[in-house]
């Protein structure tokens, strides 16, 4: 078992979904209250490191892997469908018996988790979402004026690429270290770093690769429609907290009216951060967030 800060690390675990294998991890104090962290696309669960060891001591800390991401299986034929990873956290909870759980979620993660809460209400304690309502409504809109059969096509194609693309090899750690970096800004070389040995596997040939699926990088064709996906958001019951970053691409849903669909909502923007907040101002994120699911 590795140590964090002398600490023991978290503890590797496996459930079942969906016939797929999917791993989390469990930082131990089985005895406090269960909180969920839910990492974004294209990332892992050690994302959570530096949150879990702040707030470990206060909670039962468990940190999924998505399908097709981290140490989790990939999904056999490529399909990546919000309903499967909502199935996902269903059965994680299901399984484990977390309800009512609080959820703190990132991005990919926090679309995922904002869906689940408003389908179960009463199996969410709190929940915490990092830009994890999709796409912004100028964008949605642009969207929607593609037939169904444009959005078919342009999917078919993209599968085809994915299909014919082969996960990028970086000769040594340190090369997609450097990957790391330039992907944020604001990460410090030691952040960078451990996400760096903790997202990729080593090749047979000696080089590395990320963990992550390349399909997860295609959305489906076709989703809930956004009258649906905004009636969730009205189910949810529970205190809801939506974090932004002012340096981000994402938009602030309460300067682009999304925030209206919420009953228990309210927006807090961090100065100096991006699209990962919980990296950029760890400090200011690990109290915001204590305080608010205290």
């Amino acid at each position: 078992m590795s140590t964090l800060n002398g600490m023991p690390g978290p503890t590797s675990r496996v459930f079942f979904s969906q016939r797929l294998r999917l791993h989390y991890v469990d930082w131990g104090n089985p005895e406090a209250p269960p909180l969920l962290l839910v990492h974004g696309g294209r990332d892992h669960c050690r994302n959570w490191d530096w949150v879990a060891q702040a707030l470990r001591k206060d909670w039962h800390i468990i940190c999924p892997d998505l399908r097709g991401h981290g140490d989790s299986q990939w999904s056999p034929d490529g399909n990546y469908s919000m309903s499967a990873y909502i199935y996902d956290l269903a059965q994680l909870i299901h399984q484990q018996g977390l309800a009512p759980v609080t959820i703190i979620a990132h991005s990919l993660g926090g679309n995922i988790s904002l869906r689940y809460t408003g389908i179960y209400p009463e199996s969410v304690r709190k929940l915490v979402a990092i830009e994890g309502l999709g796409p912004s409504p100028k964008v949605i809109a642009e969207r929607g004026q593609k037939t169904m059969a444009d959005r078919m096509r342009e999917w078919v194609d993209e599968q085809r690429k994915l299909s014919g693309r082969l996960p990028r090899r970086y000769a040594s750690i340190e090369d997609a270290f450097k990957r790391m970096q330039e992907e944020n800004k604001h990460l410090s070389a030691e952040q960078a770093r451990h996400l760096t040995q903790q997202g990729v596997n080593q090749n047979e040939d000696g080089t590395y690769s990320w963990k992550f699926d390349n399909y997860v990088r295609a959305w489906p064709p076709y989703d809930m429609s956004y009258p649906d996906i905004e009636s969730l958001w009205a189910g949810i019951s529970c205190p809801t907290l939506l974090v932004y970053g002012k340096e981000s691409w994402a938009s602030n849903p309460e300067k682009d009216g999304r925030l209206q669909h919420f009953k228990t909502a309210k927006v807090v923007e961090f100065d100096n951060a991006g699209h990962w907040v919980h990296h950029d101002r760890l400090e200011d994120f690990v109290e915001t967030a204590r305080t608010f699911i205290a």
